[in-house]
Parts: C-alpha cells; structure tokens; sequence
C-alpha cells in the first residue's frame, strides 16, 4: 500500500470518529495555544519595558543614592546620601556631561477650587527637560531664576492639568500644593509613565522651593537631599568614561576610602536587565506550557492504544488480505500524526487571536512570533509521532488469526 493511499485511510478513520479525534486533540491544541501565548506575551513584556526605558532620555546615567547592594536587599529606608550640591558640582566639573537633573519625589495633594488630587510631587531643576527628553505643551518650564529665588511655581502633567482644568488652560492659574499657593507656569507634554512615576499625573516644582516650603525637615545635613541625579552624557560613547568621572567626584565629595555611598544606573544596563528577566521569564513560562503538550501527547497515545483494541478485527482483515506490518505501523503513524499536527495547527490559531485580543485590549503589543509557532507546530508533531510509535507497533506486531479469533 503507497504513502497516500495509507493517509487517506488514516484521514477516514479519523472523521468517521469526529468526537473521539477531537477531544485527543485537545491537549494538543491547548497545549500549542498556551506556548504560542506565552511567548507572544514575553516578547510583548520586553518589548514594552524596552520601550518605557527608552522614553528615559538619550545617553542618561542615573545616580542613586545609597550601595547597589542596599537597595538590592529591599530596605524600606531609602538611604540619604545624595545633595543638590552633588548634582551642581557634576555639572560644573564633569567635562563628559551636558545636562544635569536633580530629582526628588514626594507624595501631596493639590487642589483647584473643588477639585483635587493625589499625586507626586518632583522637584527638579531648570535642565529636566533636556536630560529625560520631555517637551512642554503650554506655557513655560521652571527656570534657573526660579530655583534661586525659591519661586512657588509650578508645572503640571498632562493628565493632571486635563483633571483639575478640564479644556481650560492652567498657565496663569493658583493651584495649591500641599496647602500652599503655586503658580502654574505650563503643562508638559503627554509622555506616559517611567521609572515607576507617571510624569503625566505629577506636578513638577522647583526643587529649593519644594525643600524649604514643601518637605520641611526632610533635608540631609549636607543640603537638599535627592531621590536621584539624571545625568546625560555628551554622546553614547562617552556615558562609560562620563560614569567614571562622576563616580571618581562623588568618591572625593563625599570622602569614600571603602565602598561607595551611591551606585549609578545606565540606561544600557537596566535594558540588559529587563532583557535577562523577561527572557527568563518568557522561556519559564514557554516551558509550562509545554507540558500541556507531553500530556496531550500522552492522551494520542492513550486513545490510539484504545483504538487498537477496538479494531483488532479491521487489523486481522487487512493482513488476511496482504496488508503488511509496515502498512499498518504507518497508517496508524499517519493518524497520531494528523491527530498532533491538525491540534498544533488550531491551537496556534487560538494561541494568535488570544495575543491580539490583549493587544487589543492592554498596553502590550504582544508579538506573534513566527518561530515559537514553527517550533510548537513541530514539537506536537513530533510528540505525536513518538507517543504514536507504540501503539502503532502493537497493531502491527498482532497475529492476524489471533486478531481474528478475539473479534
């Protein structure tokens, strides 16, 4: 009997028992649509992390307060050992660099006539723009005169402003910031979240303004403290020889002879680190879901050894008649084959409208990866191959008199 005449016979088999073929299906099916998601969603996580990482700015450094080893351990108390004064002194004697942005995030609340809301208060200086790449859409930003004068002025997010103004615009405009009265001086431009703050959803002062009227008694004895430094270097090839400089000055203000008092962040080295976790990530939960796809695998061969059982007569015939061992070792092949394949082919059509559903419906632009559906559709074939191999040699290896006999 040829190859085909043995796949039409299998193809028959299998759709004259519709029910039975498709519940062994499907394992299979939900098998290949759970690793086609899986890595749809992994890609989709990396990608989009990748992305808020980029929104960070050109060529910046980030400098932290407090040893790498400390805020990996997770304390609670977030070390106090960055002033203005460093980030001014970056900016006058590190020659690699051409902006410097001092930052410091609080919480408060601020109101405008009966509305009000709950949102992070920066405080920052004159050079916030330049450094995180963020434009303004009205108005202007805070100014180097401002910080020296201790101005009460502000500038809102956009979501913010859209909040409390509605369609009106804020510059012009009192809001109260902690109970005291600000000045809104413009509103930046939509950029959306990163670094864990939502820009879109803060009110941006400036920093001497928010140290002396806002925060109080939160202050280092050596300045104004800061939750960090943004630096940007001049160009790409100069943010490693721009990390040696600051950290070299910042060892000699702050008189280290031991370990550092301070870490700094690339944005180079927070991609590769969201590139490691979400790899990982993405092969962890591949890997789950692969083991739907041994136990679909276990269920074809569960089935196909039924379905020798129950066809002992149909086999005895056929060798009566001449059919040899090898053509019904490979029509059985056939059937765990199709059965594997036809699962590996619909799950990944559910695996691929399940990712553009939450891509539809998410911020995750989860990828279709052509690879992950040649690889699943292959890894179920392959499964039911080797799970169908042993039923197939049972039906082949039975004596046809014996096959006769018991039907």
């Amino acid at each position: 009997m040829d190859l085909a005449e043995s796949f039409r016979m299998a193809t028959k088999t299998l759709v004259a028992n519709k029910l039975r073929s498709s519940l062994t299906m499907l394992g299979i099916i939900i098998g290949n649509a759970s690793v086609i998601a899986m890595v749809g969603l992994g890609e989709g996580a990396q990608t989009y992390i990748n992305g808020q990482l980029q929104t960070l700015g050109p060529n910046v450094l980030f400098v932290l307060p407090g040893s790498r080893e400390t805020r990996q351990q997770g304390s609670l108390e977030v070390p106090r050992t960055l002033v203005v004064a460093d980030a001014d002194a970056i900016s006058a004697q590190v020659p690699s660099v051409v902006g410097v942005a001092p930052e410091f995030n609080d919480q408060g609340r601020v109101v405008y006539r009966n509305r009000s809301a709950n949102v992070s208060i920066v405080g920052t200086s004159e050079q916030f723009l330049q450094v995180r790449s963020f434009e303004m859409a009205q108005g202007r930003f805070i100014a180097k005169l401002d910080l020296d004068r201790n101005a009460q002025v502000a500038v809102l997010g956009a979501s913010l402003a859209e909040r409390l103004f509605d369609q009106q615009s804020p510059v012009g405009q009192s809001v109260q910031v902690k109970g005291i009265r600000f000045e809104i001086t413009g509103v930046l431009a939509a950029k959306g979240a990163n670094l864990g703050l939502n820009y879109d959803d803060a009110v941006l002062v400036p920093i001497t303004t928010q140290a002396s009227r806002l925060v109080g008694q939160r202050r280092s004895p050596y300045g104004i403290e800061v939750s960090y430094i943004a630096v940007s270097a001049q160009d790409r090839d100069r943010m490693g020889q721009a990390e040696f400089q600051i950290t070299n000055l910042l060892r000699l203000r702050h008189n280290i002879t031991d370990s550092d008092d301070f870490f700094i962040n690339s944005q180079d080295t927070l991609l590769n680190l969201a590139d490691t976790v979400t790899g990982a990530l993405t092969v962890l939960l591949a890997a789950i879901a692969g083991i739907s796809l041994l136990v679909g695998g276990i269920g074809i061969m569960n089935i196909m050894l039924v379905s020798v059982r129950e066809r002992t007569q149909e086999i005895g015939l056929r060798k009566a008649i001449g059919a040899s061992q090898q053509d019904i070792l490979v029509q059985f092949l056939i059937e765990s084959l199709i059965l594997s394949v036809v699962g590996g082919i619909v799950g990944s059509g559910l695996g691929i409208g399940g990712l553009l559903l939450i891509s539809a419906i998410s911020p995750f632009e989860a990828g279709v990866s052509v690879s992950a559906i040649t690889l699943a559709v292959g890894v179920s074939g392959g499964i039911g191959l080797f799970f169908g191999v042993f039923p197939a040699r049972q039906a082949a290896q039975l004596d046809p008199i014996v096959a006769l006999r018991s039907s």
